[in-house]
Order: structure tokens, then C-alpha cells, then sequence
């Protein structure tokens, strides 16, 4: 008998019947990819606080309901008879009637609407996941003081923002009794800031993870303005433009970007940061915006190009130690300078140093004169010019004027006193906080009495005679900043009765 090799191997191949298989339609769900469309495109205009056209897209249950044209958003099943679909489709001029102003869907997100819509329509959000309804008739009910994050004094000094869970809170500061409570679909209100007219107040946060918003309102009325969906993280630091139009703020995306205020249209968005941007300023004629983030740089952009011109601190490794959280820029008044850009001296000598370098300098493009002052991680508040007036050099941190003394922990906020010779800066550490009020000029400090916890927000009074802090503990801390003593404080805690909030 023959022995068969080691290395020999058959192998029996079985052929069975091809057997063709349908493709099954995909399950769309509403809670991982409708509900997300929706919280990008459709939420800023269609919420309790704004219902445009009576439809409100933030809550499953609303899209059933009849709009005030007397059309059912959703008709379960039903896609073609879903005023919807009509409102997104895209038209042969490419345009659709919803989103508003904006760029229509595009044709996988109309699919996938369509879709959920013809598969039923039905709810798969998690019950862990199902959030309690937050609007002005369920507000938001506290058990304990909420976690302030912003501050911002009305320009005519009557008024009191506070940043809340789900809203903003404003105060009388007559009395410091709440008068109105601005509630809008973002979780967590990380700035705060009124327009230089004080006509409107605007705010922005989002939900960790899920969107950024932009919101703007007029606080008389209480009605919300604005409300612009921008990526899919919480906003921070936002700032107005001198003249009222833009609104800037700071991404997770590591992007600083601006939209109009009257349209809520982007108009701005730079790139250049490595990091999360945390706070804006603009420039005082409002040509330009300075930008700080975690990337331990502040970035200085021109509005009308879009365009990164410069770094305004060293770029040089280990000058900066740790994140920028907070920048502002000062008010310049009754100050007499001469400066020098790339090598042409020009006097300023306007009051309120508005004049700029004249068009006919070879070489030298007008420019205004400012200053800003930067904090963060290190603790150390640095007071810096705005415009480079000499070429840069590796290693020269040459737009730096000075250094202030070192606060405990980090610097949440510093903010200008309105003739620009203070400033206010808070900090944290280890549980605790500070509140600090600094001569510009001198670098001589106050520190503010009773602070119990840590310090995340400050304001000035407009006349200058109160600072407004608040942190951790939801105490708003009232104290004279020429001595640092406490002259009023109160808590954060909306009361709500059975018939709605007080």
C-alpha cells in the first residue's frame, strides 16, 4: 500500500445554490439621526421660546401637532402628506423653504426624514436619555444654587444678567429681586454679555457634545430674537462688536467664528487656534478680533477678510505656561501716546484715542490703538498691545507691556472698569476662591472680603462703583472696588410655586 506524502492535502469543495436576498430597509432612528438634524437645522427657530410658524421640532410629540397654517408637521407613515417634507425638499432652483435662511438639507439627511417618517415615525429614545421638558412654562426647578459662569451689568447699570441652567437670569439691581428669567434649549449658559446699546442680551452655551447656540434676546420683552446653532459643543466667551452687529464667541472645534446679530448668518470663522477657543474681544473701531484659548495663545483676526494676522503673545515654547481663559480689552480714554508701527511714529492724541495712522504712512495700513489684557491657567494676568509695532524676533514676547501679581489657581474672568484705570480678575484653587481689583497703571491690588467659594465671573458696574462676582456656590458677591469691602451679596435660587417660577 502506497503511503501518502505529509505535505499532501485535497481539499472537497461543496458548491451550494446562490440564493438571492432582498435588501431589508434600514431602521431609522429618531433618537440617533433624525433628532440630531434637527438640533443643527431646525431647533433655532422652531422651540417653546421661539415657535416659528407655530411648530416646535425640539420635542418628539410637537411634531404631530399643526402648525399655524393648520398642517400636520409629521403624519406618521405618511411622508408626502408631512408639511415637513414640503418645507425641506429642495426645489429645481436649489433652494428649499426651510432651513430659513440657511442651505437646505442635503439629499441623505431629507432621505433619512423621509424615511423615519414612511417607517411610522416612532420615539426610540432611551428612558435614561429622556430629558424633562425646560421652557417658560417648565422652568427650570433648582435644589440648590446653580454653578454661575457669566455676569453682565446692563450699559445703563439697571440690570443684572446671571447665567443659569437652562436660561439666564436677570436681576433688578435697585433691588436685586429677579425680573425675568430667559429660558432657551441650552443646557449649560457659559457667557453672557449685553449689546453696547443695551437694547439686547446676548448668550452662549449648548449641551457637552451634542450643539453649540447662539442666543440673542431682547430683554425688555423677553422674546427671543436669535437663536443660532453652531457645531456640536458648547460656545464660550462670547463678545459684542462696538457697533451692535456681530456677536463673537469661541468653538470646541478649536474655530473662532462671529454671525450677524440681526440674522444670526455666520460672517466669521478662523481656524488657527490648536485648541478650544475660550474668549473674545474685539478691537475698539471693530476691524479686528483677539481670540484666546487652551492653545496658551492669543490670536488676532481681521473681521472683514476672515484672516489670521498675527500672534499677540510669544509663540516661543514654554513662554506661556498653561491655557488663556479669559481676555478683555481696555477701554482707552484721555490718554496721550506716541506709537511706533514698523518704523512710522504717529501721535495719538485724541481723546479717546480714535485716531489712526494716517493712509499716506508707505507701508503702514490705519490702525487704531488698543491694549488687552489675558489670564488663565498660570494665574498671572498680562496686560499686552493689541497691534505688533515691530517685526517679530524668535523668542520676543515684544507686544507684552506688563505683568501683574500672580493670583491663587487659575483666572476664570477679568474685566475692564469702563475708564480703563482697573481691572477685575477672579480665580480658583483648591475649593476656594479670589476676587482682585488692580490699579492699570500702578499694579497695586485690592482684595475683595467674604468670597466663600471659587470665583468664575465678574462684571463692573458701569458707573464703576460696584464689582459683581460669582462661582461655585451661586452667590453673587456685590463689593466696592475701592476697597474691597462686600456691600450686598445674594443667592441665585429662583423660587417655583405651583403656578410657575417667581
Amino acid at each position: 500500500m502506497q503511503k501518502r506524502s505529509p505535505f499532501f492535502a485535497f481539499v472537497i469543495v461543496a458548491v451550494l445554490p446562490v440564493v438571492a436576498v432582498a435588501d431589508e430597509p434600514t431602521t431609522v432612528s429618531y433618537y440617533k439621526e433624525i433628532r440630531p438634524i434637527f438640533q443643527q437645522h431646525c431647533n433655532g427657530c422652531h422651540q417653546p421660546a421661539k415657535p416659528l410658524g407655530g411648530f416646535v421640532t425640539t420635542a418628539h410629540g410637537d411634531l404631530f401637532k399643526a402648525g399655524e397654517r393648520g398642517k400636520v408637521g409629521v403624519v406618521a407613515n405618511k411622508p408626502i402628506e408631512s408639511y415637513l417634507i414640503e418645507q425641506i425638499k429642495v426645489h429645481e432652483n436649489g433652494k428649499a423653504e426651510m432651513p430659513k435662511n440657511r442651505d437646505p438639507l442635503n439629499p441623505i439627511q431629507i432621505k433619512l426624514i423621509s424615511d423615519w417618517i414612511a417607517q411610522g415615525a416612532k420615539d426610540d429614545t432611551p428612558a435614561s436619555a429622556k430629558a424633562v421638558v425646560v421652557d417658560a412654562a417648565n422652568p427650570p426647578k433648582y435644589v440648590a444654587p446653580p454653578v454661575v459662569t457669566a455676569l453682565s451689568f446692563s450699559p445703563n447699570g439697571k440690570s443684572l444678567a446671571v447665567a443659569g441652567y437652562h436660561e439666564v437670569l436677570v436681576y433688578n439691581t435697585a433691588t436685586y429681586a429677579l425680573q425675568s428669567r430667559l429660558i432657551g434649549i441650552s443646557e449649560r449658559v457659559q457667557s453672557v454679555a449685553y449689546s453696547p446699546d443695551g437694547k439686547k442680551l446676548a448668550a452662549v452655551g449648548g449641551a457637552p457634545g451634542r450643539f453649540g447656540e447662539v442666543q440673542i434676546w431682547n430683554p425688555e420683552t423677553e422674546k427671543l430674537l436669535i437663536s443660532a446653532p453652531v457645531t456640536f459643543d458648547t460656545l464660550y466667551g462670547l463678545s459684542w462688536s462696538p457697533d451692535g452687529k456681530a456677536v463673537a464667541f469661541g468653538c470646541a472645534d478649536n474655530t473662532v467664528r462671529a454671525i450677524d446679530s440681526l440674522t444670526g448668518k455666520q460672517i466669521l470663522q478662523m481656524g488657527t487656534h490648536s485648541d478650544w477657543v475660550l474668549a473674545t474681544t474685539f478691537a475698539q473701531d471693530g476691524l479686528h478680533l483677539v481670540s484666546v484659548g487652551r492653545d496658551m495663545s492669543m490670536k488676532l483676526t481681521e473681521v472683514a477678510t476672515q484672516r489670521f494676522v498675527d500672534n499677540v503673545t510669544s509663540i516661543t515654547p514654554g513662554a506661556l505656561k498653561g491655557g488663556l481663559m479669559a481676555v478683555d480689552r481696555r477701554p482707552m480714554m484721555d490718554t496721550k501716546r506716541t506709537i511706533r508701527l514698523f518704523g512710522a511714529v504717529v501721535k495719538m492724541n485724541a481723546p479717546k484715542r480714535m485716531q489712526k495712522v494716517p493712509p499716506d504712512t508707505p507701508g503702514v495700513p490705519p490702525q487704531v490703538y488698543d491694549e488687552v489684557l489675558s489670564a488663565g491657567s498660570d494665574g498671572i494676568p498680562r496686560l499686552y498691545k493689541m497691534h505688533r509695532e515691530q517685526k517679530r524676533e524668535i523668542g520676543d514676547d515684544a507686544n507684552k507691556i506688563r505683568e501683574y501679581e500672580k493670583m491663587p489657581g487659575r483666572i476664570a474672568t477679568v474685566a475692564f472698569s469702563g475708564d480703563g484705570t482697573k481691572f477685575a480678575a477672579v480665580s480658583s484653587l483648591d475649593g476656594k476662591g479670589e476676587v482682585r481689583v488692580y490699579d492699570v497703571t500702578s499694579g497695586a491690588k485690592i482684595v475683595c472680603e467674604k468670597v466663600t467659594g471659587p470665583v468664575y465671573a465678574v462684571a463692573w458696574q458701569p458707573a464703576g462703583k460696584l464689582i459683581a462676582s460669582a462661582g461655585f456656590d451661586g452667590v453673587v458677591w456685590l463689593h466696592d472696588p475701592s476697597s474691597g469691602k462686600l456691600v450686598n451679596s445674594f443667592v441665585v435660587l429662583p423660587k417655583t410655586t405651583a403656578t410657575g417660577a417667581e
